[in-house]
């Protein structure tokens, strides 16, 4: 199974964000095989307007596969819902769950409105504990905020908070094959609750490590995707490649 994970693009009305989004679609357009489903892992949009997610809902027409989104905390769960879902706005977090080729994707809402860290509502944890339960399917649990410190001082001071529940719940279900995030801007790779935690870079940008000699924010550097391969043994690789623009 072929999954692409694509994360933050902050998609703002203007030229430079929807060419890297456009470069992108491309790239997985022109795969051979498809990917199975293609995953956005939150901060779709910028300022969370509607305009913003019916760019990313028109360029999103043109992947080869099912597109799975979760909000980050730049989205707005209002325009997210009516644009991209077809739903009345609504505040509760927008939790939804898919069956895609024969693995469960759990696309969480851990935005908090208002602010930038993030947080696994009691309501989203429960949600996740009984989607995780009703199936034996290997799954993916799959959020924006990073539950962990990833040396980036950029993300991880508004990373995801409480996550001791979260780890209680990915113990208590061994289908669970890694976690997925973005918010980062970068390619990363770690363990949460004893399963891979696996960050996708950004589409937008690219987040500097403290010790790299540049700018804390690159936006220079060309947008990037993760490969997630899942074989018949619930073996998952992961593969970070680069998007020539």
């Amino acid at each position: 199974m072929i999954i692409a994970q694509l994360s933050d693009l902050h998609l703002d009305g203007g030229e430079r964000s929807r060419h890297r989004v456009e470069r992108v679609v491309r790239e997985l357009a022109g795969l051979q095989p498809a990917p199975d489903v293609v995953l956005i892992t939150g901060d779709i949009a910028d300022h969370g307007e509607e305009g913003e997610y019916a760019v990313a809902r028109e360029l999103c027409r043109d992947l080869p596969a099912p597109v799975l989104f979760c909000p980050g905390n730049h989205d707005v769960r209002g325009a997210y819902r009516k644009v991209l879902l077809g739903e009345s706005a609504g505040d509760a977090p927008v939790n939804r769950a898919h069956r895609v080729g024969g693995a469960l994707f759990a696309m969480c809402d851990s935005s908090i409105p208002g602010q930038h860290d993030g947080l696994l509502a009691d309501s989203t944890l429960e949600w996740l504990d009984a989607e995780l339960a009703a199936v034996d399917l290997p799954a993916f649990v799959c959020f924006h905020h990073p539950p962990v410190v990833l040396g980036l001082p950029f993300a991880d001071q508004s990373r995801q908070l409480a996550t001791d529940r979260l780890a209680a719940v990915v113990a208590a279900h061994p289908n669970v094959v890694a976690l997925l995030c973005g918010h980062a801007h970068t390619p990363g790779a770690t363990t949460f609750a004893g399963r891979p935690l696996l960050v996708a870079p950004g589409v937008v940008s690219t987040f500097r490590l403290p010790f790299e000699p540049t700018a804390t924010i690159d936006q220079d550097l060309p947008p990037m995707l993760a490969y997630h391969l899942l074989d018949d043994d619930r073996r998952l690789t992961t593969h970070y490649r680069v998007v020539p623009i």
